[in-house]
């Protein structure tokens, strides 16, 4: 397909946006008279269900490929955005069967296929060929969470990074602290929950009692259990994760503050409700990048839902060589990109040589060198600007987005601001619809010190 990008990256030519990949496809089907209805379900063991109907290519020919590869990454960006591990297809057996051989423990996506599937939602991906009369409807719920500012609260947010933690009386935060951890590859689960422990007791020491926590993490909790997170990824026991990791929070609560209400989401969906509170808005994308893309919502009506919403694994880029994510093996996912390791992926093509310095210092070094006018380091922020000007448009195709809130170490600093305005431009020449419709905004002072952590503290109803 002939797909013009208008504003190319300059450190990423080969840049091809999912969304205008999907509109060209669309384009194509618009003129194929034996384009055909596929309707597709994703659904979860509890009966949740999200649903998105659409249009392919006569599946036949050369039109085979491209509506697998339609399909399929339409299909890896609704597990990892929406959740569940039934997939199913109404319409055309034949691409059903090629989706679930690619979704399957021997197939391209082995690792959503466990990971999505036994690891968040107790059973290993499955596609279902169905016809449309037993493709199920959708059923999705939304709830209010949070907001709750009473009473003396503690807040926590676990990083890849540091671990912050702040005690929050009737709304205003009293203490907060921040201490440089490095969890990601630790084999023992011992050295998160002592971690967490120590954060707690700092700020439960300036609180007279503790009548709630609210925490956040990057990574997938459901009922407040750890399925998914990249603070345990040096944990590969199966074993030592279902029976310890799992479980922690619940453990840690009871052991150290029995009785006390908590709730321990992703950081994604506390940066939204943290945005929400203070700007008093709603149809909120909250994106951190840090260590991770970390990703939450609020919806129009101010409620988080049951989405997971972790976009890091979804595809931004639809180039047949993008940049793969050694983790997943899947190419041009926004990890690749709206983080610490979009930057350290740049860097060398931005005339920097870090050799193997971790990715967390050679943020740092970038952010240095773009304080000191540094060229490229200028350069890996248009670049990551304008990649993201194009996911934005891609994401509003999934989500009602009226406030974008982008925040994480790796938008600090003048880049972030560079970052912000070549999205915005993206957004203007490609999207006028959606520039008008979507604010793009950094949080200011008192949210960036405080806003995350009254968010969290927030959470749990009190006592």
């Amino acid at each position: 397909m002939d797909i013009q990008v208008k504003l190319k990256p300059v450190l990423d030519e080969g840049f091809l946006p999912a969304v205008l990949w999907r509109r060209a496809f669309d384009e194509r089907v618009a003129a194929d008279p034996a384009a055909e209805d596929v309707k597709i379900a994703l659904g979860r063991l509890d009966g949740t269900t999200y649903r998105s109907d659409v249009r392919i290519l006569s599946h036949e020919g050369d039109h085979v490929a491209l509506n697998i590869k339609y399909v399929e990454r339409l299909i890896k960006f609704l597990l990892w955005a929406k959740g569940g591990c039934i997939v199913y297809i109404a319409g055309n057996d034949a691409l059903a069967g090629q989706i679930g051989a690619i979704y399957s423990e021997g197939g391209a996506r082995k690792f959503d296929w466990d990971i999505i599937g036994k690891g968040m939602f107790s059973e290993a991906i499955r596609v279902v060929a169905c016809s449309e009369a037993e493709i199920p409807d959708e059923q999705a719920v939304a709830e209010p969470i949070g907001r709750h500012l009473e009473g003396n609260r503690i807040g926590f947010d676990l990083g890849g990074s540091d671990r912050k933690c702040a005690a929050v009386i009737d709304g205003e935060v009293v203490f907060s602290t921040e201490i440089p951890w490095d969890p990601y590859f630790k084999d023992d689960p011992s050295y998160q929950y002592d971690g967490i422990v120590d954060s707690l007791r700092l700020a439960a020491e300036h609180l007279p009692s503790v009548d709630a926590i609210g925490g956040s993490s990057a990574g997938v909790y459901i009922n407040n259990e750890v399925r998914i997170a990249s603070l345990f990824r040096g944990i590969t026991d199966e074993v030592v994760f279902d029976e310890v990791v799992r479980p922690m929070f619940k453990n840690l609560i009871e052991k150290e503050y029995p009785g006390v209400p908590y709730e321990v989401i992703n950081d994604g969906e506390v940066t939204a409700l943290a945005g929400s509170i203070s700007m008093n808005t709603n149809s909120v994308l909250g994106i951190a990048m840090g260590t991770s893309e970390a990703v939450g919502y609020v919806d129009r009506d101010g409620n988080v839902t049951t989405q997971i919403n972790e976009l890091a694994f979804a595809p931004v880029d639809y180039r047949d060589d993008g940049p793969v994510d050694e983790w997943s093996g899947d190419m041009g996912c926004g990890v690749q990109f709206f983080c610490q390791q979009g930057v350290a992926r740049l860097a060398p093509a931005a005339g920097f040589s870090f050799g193997d310095m971790a990715f967390p210092e050679q943020l740092v070094e970038v952010q240095k060198a773009m304080l000191d006018g540094h060229e490229g380091a200028r350069k890996i922020y248009e670049t990551i600007g304008r990649c993201f000007g194009y996911a934005i448009a891609h994401y509003a195709e999934f989500y009602h987005i009226e406030t974008l809130i982008i925040m994480g170490r790796a938008t600090s600093g003048p880049g972030g601001q560079v970052m912000i305005d070549h999205a915005r431009e993206v957004l203007d020449v490609e999207f006028p619809e959606l520039s008008e419709q979507i604010r793009i905004t950094q949080p200011d002072e008192k949210m960036k010190r405080h806003g995350q952590a009254v968010a969290a503290a927030s959470l749990p109803k009190g006592k």
